[in-house]
């Protein structure tokens, strides 16, 4: 089908996507349970012989409606975009996502984006999906428009682990825990996600561990601790130890602060794209700056250790390129 194609809404649709099977969702954090949708989706599509894509909404619809953001977001559109391309779909189409889009009516929906911009083939959504002015576009209703207009309609449940549903909350769920091994397994790779490389308060270099520290927003709700990370800078990857929280010193919105083995140079203004390998311990609040030091130290080792014996979850995990 051709290179990789992401878009940013409808208005002009390239030829090479259109006639496509359709997956339509949030795909926040495009985890196991996605993942089984979109086998599904890339086979219906090879067996017409049409593209495979993603359609997906941002921000994503629960933040529009909330007085503030407030989800603790697995991947925005650029790591679904990376995500889609590594699980070999041809292509994504990410559509802005505001209060006036949620005042579509389904019939409309349907006629002005699944068919006339991209004249589907086929539509693949889950079992909860709903769209349109007050939800009004269900399963039942997307089944009856796709054999009124000509398009094939397969609703699908995502997939069970021990006795639950595979969902985005039960991952986030996860990582406000600090329990990165259980959330990356459910996702079926590791976690990662990216910010660009911001000064700090230089805290790190006098203590002999200089970080990359990268900016979180308001909804960031990982654990704070300590993790074993690798990152990528450009086309580079780095083992790296890291800390999310400052509970010595000023704790308000911390910086995830990232200390590259080995690495040494200047990359403020960079973006930094960060994999969470394994969770090495909370935070804690040392006697003094001595104690504080030795932690670090064996928090390296411990990284180290983890890093060493970190094998990829999936095919997927090997494309994302921070695990061989």
């Amino acid at each position: 089908m051709g290179g990789f194609l992401s878009l940013s809404g409808l208005d002009a649709v390239p030829a090479a996507l259109r006639g496509a099977y359709l997956a339509i969702g949030n795909f926040d954090g495009m985890h196991r349970g996605h993942q089984s949708v979109l086998a599904t989706l890339k086979a219906r599509a090879a067996e017409a012989g049409v593209p495979a894509v993603v359609l997906t909404f941002e921000p994503h619809p629960r933040d529009v409606f909330a007085p503030a953001p407030f989800m603790f977001r697995l991947t925005d559109g650029a790591a679904k975009a990376r995500l889609a391309e590594a699980l070999g779909l041809d292509g994504i189409v990410v559509l802005p996502f505001d209060h006036a889009f949620s005042q579509i009516e389904a019939e409309d929906f349907v006629s002005r984006f699944l068919v006339d911009a991209l004249a589907v083939t086929g539509v693949i959504v889950g079992a909860d999906f709903h769209f349109g002015r007050q939800r009004r576009g269900t399963p039942t209703f997307l089944k009856a428009a796709g054999a009124a207009q000509g398009f094939a309609v397969e609703i699908l449940d995502l997939m069970d682990e021990g006795d639950e549903v595979i969902s985005s909350s039960r991952i986030r769920a996860a990582l406000s825990e600090g329990a990165v091994t259980a959330a990356n397994r459910l996702l079926g790779y590791h976690w990662f996600f990216e910010g660009c490389v911001i000064k700090g308060d230089q805290r790190g270099r006098e203590l002999g561990y200089p970080t990359a520290n990268t900016v979180t927003h308001a909804n960031f709700q990982l654990a704070q601790g300590v993790y074993a990370v690798r990152a990528r800078l450009g086309d580079a990857v780095f083992d790296g130890v890291a800390a999310y929280g400052k509970p010595m010193f000023d704790n308000q919105q911390p910086p995830f602060e990232t200390h590259l083995f080995d690495f040494d140079a200047d990359i403020y203004g960079r973006t930094l794209t960060v994999a969470l390998i394994g969770h090495i311990r909370g935070q804690e609040v040392f006697s003094g700056l001595d104690a504080l030091i030795a932690a670090m130290d064996r928090d390296s080792r411990k990284a180290r250790d983890l890093l060493a014996k970190a094998r990829p979850l999936s095919d997927l995990d090997r494309k994302l390129g921070f695990l061989g």
